[in-house]
């Protein structure tokens, strides 16, 4: 299974995305914003991350910009439930800036699943 870290500032989307991922078997390790889970992909390097976009600290959108410089070959999902703009902005602006699959919230187990299994799989 894969390696994942989940960045999300929603505490209960977060715990249940680590609680999903891993009763699929997969290690996952996770963070509040964008500034710490950089911090954490840097200290321990995962083949996924599955980031929000709106966050404080670091939105999604410079985090995949920081993670994609330093790896380009990473595997990304970008999330987004949207903010002042429909969450389909904020993912298609993912989508052109690094993000390999965009979902919006709220999502089913079977898309978060279904798009780590294809990126890990390739």
């Amino acid at each position: 299974m894969a390696t994942i870290l989940v960045i999300d500032d929603d505490q209960e989307v977060r715990e249940f995305l680590v609680t999903v991922l891993e009763r699929a078997g997969h290690q996952v390790e996770s963070a509040s914003n964008g500034r710490d889970g950089v911090a954490m992909f840097r200290a321990n390097p995962c083949q996924v991350v599955i980031t929000d976009i709106i966050m404080p600290e670091k939105d999604g959108i410079e985090t995949i910009l920081d993670l994609r410089r330093e790896h380009p070959d990473l595997k990304v999902i970008a999330i987004s439930g949207g903010g002042r703009t429909t969450p389909e902005n904020y993912l298609h602006s993912a989508r052109l800036l690094g993000a390999d699959r965009a979902i919006r919230k709220p999502f089913k187990n079977e898309d978060i699943l279904h798009a780590v299994d294809e990126l890990v799989q390739g």
